[in-house]
């Protein structure tokens, strides 16, 4: 079969497509013929300098496709259906081997690119909005980096429990689209406004209740944007620039800064239950989710580097 993989870690020009053995099927698990890779951050943090798990490694977190083998001792899948997946890496494939706990069957009626592109980045930001970030109606929250896959799930889930929403994006036409598409309610450009000050502007001086950083680069302006016993969600860091934070930064004013990774969530905590509803409120039109742009499986690298440049709006598939 054909994936796309690297030999070492670095730019996206260090991808080859090449062959390499089928995927075996375990016990639980299933394998899934794969139709649309929803290419994650964590994919790109890997690509840029994770840890190798095989030569050549396949990376990749998040697949939609059908199953086309079933593990003797998976009971509750079958050969033909739809299901969208997540594994440690192995996604950057034409075929690839998962748990079969680690899939979801995809709804009658919901298109299997837009399920590629849901456990990940909802699961992320619902936890970081309600389980970590304690998010109640009527507060306010600053979403780091809306436009993307995160962002996007992040203000829709927000808005729907009756928050004010305000995100920052690199451009004034992505902010329009978050505003018109999907109900953000106040867009702060980034490269042209100082988020901070406009955080506290648009609150009465107040600063926001609640901030999701995928950032990194932006923890300590992010806290700085906090109101009094505000509470701030790191998660992601896409700019691999998270610095260390002065606890008397918090103390002084009684804030609040948890990190959060779903793997952990999905592994320990009610992850996959959480999932297979997001998936039921996308198919029931309940939540949208945005794709970008496809690429050729073959052009992983070109793919890579569209997602590094920040045209994004929403998520980059690859389709094998």
């Amino acid at each position: 079969m054909k994936a796309a993989v690297y030999y070492e870690t670095g730019a996206p020009d260090v991808f080859r497509y090449e062959d390499v053995p089928e995927p075996v099927c375990a016990p639980g698990g299933v394998v899934i013929d794969v139709e649309a890779v929803s290419i994650e951050g964590g994919d790109v943090l890997n690509r840029k300098g994770g840890a190798l798990v095989g030569s050549p490694h396949v990376v990749g977190y998040q697949c939609a496709g059908t199953i086309s083998e079933v593990g003797s001792n998976v009971t509750d899948r079958n050969v033909g259906q739809r299901v969208v997946a997540v594994a440690p890496f192995g996604s950057h494939a034409s075929r690839a081997a998962y748990d079969a706990q680690a899939t979801w069957v995809i709804p009658d009626g919901l298109d299997l690119q837009q399920a590629a592109t849901i456990p990940i980045p909802f699961g992320t930001a619902d936890v970081c909005l309600f389980e970590f970030g304690r998010l109640r109606d009527g507060e306010s929250v600053l979403i780091q980096g809306g436009a993307g896959g995160v962002g996007i799930a992040a203000i829709q889930l927000a808005k729907r429990a009756g928050a004010t929403v305000l995100a920052t994006a690199s451009s004034d036409d992505k902010l329009s689209r978050l505003q018109h598409e999907l109900g953000l309610d106040h867009g702060i450009n980034y490269k042209t406004s100082n988020f901070v000050d406009e955080a506290r502007k648009l609150t009465g001086g107040q600063g926001v209740d609640l901030v999701v950083d995928s950032v990194g680069s932006t923890l300590l302006a992010s806290i700085d944007a906090l109101a009094y016993k505000g509470r701030l969600v790191t998660v992601g860091d896409m700019d691999q620039g998270k610095q260390p934070v002065d606890t008397s930064l918090l103390s002084a004013r009684n804030l609040t800064v948890t990190g959060v990774f779903f793997g952990a969530e999905l592994l320990l905590g009610n992850g996959r239950e959480l999932v297979r509803q997001l998936i039921d409120d996308v198919a029931a039109g309940k939540l949208k989710t945005v794709v970008d742009r496809t690429f050729p499986l073959s052009e992983a690298a070109a793919a890579h580097a569209y997602i590094e440049s920040r045209r994004a709006f929403g998520r980059v598939l690859l389709i094998p």
